[in-house]
């Protein structure tokens, strides 16, 4: 394949906030779209390849892969909202997602806790979910709840919504769940959603309640996923697609390079979300990092997260599009 040289490139070489110019956030999104219109994405799930083979995607679902018309994930990224209400309990604790505004939550979701009266290292339980909301709610600065903790004492079929229980009963902020286990527990934290406000049609209006899912790296979406992006779409409740990419691992040594491969992965996402319903209100999210060779983990509080996501922070800027990004 020949690419033409640049006529002209307006380039920021060097760590700053501003990761990059418009002319560098333009490569990096013909790139992904090379990517998903080329390479495609694993999709495992059969509800999501007829969606979006109905919206115009290329699906080949003996191996499960899809690909992207570019026409398709443009029509996506107009399509999503550009400002987002994640509306609190208490409407003080309201908060409007838009461009350059900046919010904060707390982290998740833990499956180990110091136990704070005992020192104890402990598996977290349904308590330690509410503890967590109950201190978020008392903290100024943690503007929504995201689950900090998992409920490893619950069942696993309804370990998700013994965990929403426990944190909607503990603070009036926005609520994201971070641990959905998929189509079922999305309908069942939705509908304790609706019935906190009264109805599915307030819930859409005054949205208390929002998820988080993750692509797997690199460039899938898995049952799970594909599950929850489905039904908030369907019931017009903000979803964060967010990637958790490994620089080096799953994804590109370089910061460009885990850019393209995290891009093309939130915005599979994207499209699956607009396909199902025109309009689906959804959240540009990372925890994309590097990758510790020594240790083999996923440092979550490396110098590259903050770097990496400085980056999608401008991504999304780029798009346009509310973002929900990890720092150190």
């Amino acid at each position: 394949m020949k690419r033409g040289f640049h006529a002209g490139l307006d380039e920021r070489r060097g760590f700053s906030l501003n990761m990059f110019s418009n002319d560098e956030l333009e490569e990096i999104h013909y790139a992904t779209l090379e990517v998903l219109e080329q390479v495609g994405i694993l999709v495992f799930c059969d509800e999501a390849l007829e969606i979006l083979d109905a919206a115009g995607a290329i699906v080949d679902k003996a191996s499960s892969t899809v690909k992207f018309p570019q026409y398709l994930v443009e029509d996506a990224i107009q399509s999503c909202p550009k400002k987002l209400l994640l509306a609190g309990r208490d409407p003080k604790y309201d908060m409007i997602v838009e461009g350059r505004r900046v919010g904060f939550t707390n982290f998740g979701a833990g499956v180990m806790i110091v136990d704070p009266y005992t020192g104890e290292l402990k598996e977290t339980t349904k308590k330690d979910v509410g503890n967590t909301a109950l201190v978020c709610d008392a903290l100024d600065n943690v503007d929504i709840y995201s689950s900090a903790v998992v409920g490893r004492d619950m069942p696993e079929t309804s370990v998700d919504l013994h965990e929403a229980e426990a944190f909607l009963s503990n603070t009036t902020k926005h609520c994201q769940h971070i641990d959905l286990t998929g189509g079922k527990g999305a309908r069942g934290f939705l509908e304790m959603g609706a019935a906190i406000v009264g109805g599915m049609d307030e819930l859409r209006r005054r949205p208390v309640i929002s998820a988080l899912v993750c692509p797997v790296s690199p460039l899938q979406l898995h049952t799970n996923t594909c599950e929850v992006i489905i039904e908030f779409a369907k019931a017009g409740v903000p979803v964060n697609i967010l990637s958790m990419a490994m620089s080096g691992a799953s994804a590109p040594i370089t910061l460009a390079g885990t850019l393209v491969t995290h891009n093309a992965e939130v915005l599979a996402g994207i499209v699956l979300a607009q396909a199902t319903r025109k309009g689906a209100p959804i959240m540009y999210g990372s925890s994309t990092t590097t990758f510790d060779l020594t240790y083999v983990t996923a440092p979550v509080g490396a110098p590259e997260l903050g770097m990496i996501n400085a980056g999608v922070a401008e991504l999304s800027n780029f798009y346009r599009l509310p973002s929900y990004v990890a720092g150190t």
